[in-house]
């Protein structure tokens, strides 16, 4: 058997860095890669990942701001800089075209702000 190379790795990570997070809800796109990625935290929490177009940012901010509790996003670096100002975080987001490890925590309290993590 093969070792697995670091971008199949990354799910676990995430899974293990997360699992004492709260997550009640999570949140993919329809493309393969972010449901892999959704795939290991949503199997250990016993959650259905919701598959959501990466375009349509608008149901997604919806579901998001009606949500009680806390819900983690697997998207892409096109669209989830528009999902966090969206959610009211002023700050200009860039993330490198190769750069998979991005952790963006966003807490929507009177005023938003968002914390920034990288997880391997």
């Amino acid at each position: 058997m093969q070792p697995k190379t670091r971008i199949y790795r990354r799910p676990d990570a995430l899974a293990k860095t997360l699992r004492d997070a709260n997550i009640t809800e999570i949140y993919a796109t329809e493309f393969k890669r972010t449901q892999q990625t959704a795939a290991p935290l949503a199997k250990a929490l016993g959650i259905t990942v919701t598959i959501l177009p990466a375009k349509d940012n608008a149901a997604l901010i919806a579901k998001l701001r009606a949500s009680t509790g806390n819900a983690l996003v697997v998207g892409h670096g096109d669209t989830i800089p528009g999902l966090i100002k969206a959610l009211g975080i002023s700050d200009p987001i860039n993330i490198a075209e190769n750069d998979y490890d991005n952790l963006f925590a966003v807490v929507l309290d009177q005023k938003p702000h968002l914390i920034r993590l990288h997880y391997r």
